[in-house]
């Protein structure tokens, strides 16, 4: 996940360096008998999917910039961290401001953020969502049934 502008310009710039890539992989695969076809493919398959991760990555981050989303779904605990992250890229904040709002200084935010808040206490990752004024719609479905004692 992209957090910040500058991982935005350099996964823009990598993507811009696979598509580089694959174009002339594409022009000389042809010349290459060294190799297997099925090799080549295989490669080339890779360069793609990693391209389109990285697309895939650099979509995300511009629509959050984009728009305004009033929900961010997060379904588990583990996912809260990314919905921390897009929340605070959705409202158009900086790590430094949330870092400000938080009277913090930005590389903690860039180290919480970085290990998805796995560092932070209860108590702040409650801190940072009023910081971010996320209201949270809390649901806790169980998988099991209870017993019935």
């Amino acid at each position: 996940m992209i957090t910040n502008e500058r991982q935005y310009r350099i996964t823009r710039r990598k993507a811009a360096d696979f598509a580089g890539a694959i174009k002339e992989f594409d022009a000389k695969s042809p010349e290459r008998t060294d190799v297997h076809p099925r090799l080549r493919r295989a490669e080339l398959e890779a360069m793609k999917s990693q391209l389109a991760d990285l697309r895939e990555e650099l979509e995300e981050y511009e629509r959050l910039k984009a728009a305004d989303p009033s929900v961010i779904s997060v379904a588990s605990l583990d996912e809260l961290a990314d919905g921390l992250i897009k929340a605070r890229i959705a409202a158009g904040l900086s790590q430094r401001a949330l870092a400000e709002r938080l009277e913090l200084k930005e590389q903690q935010i860039q180290r919480y953020e970085a290990e998805r808040y796995a560092s932070a206490s209860y108590r702040r990752l409650c801190e940072v969502a009023r910081a971010l004024d996320i209201r949270m719609q809390n649901e806790v479905l169980l998988s099991v049934a209870p017993s019935v004692a």
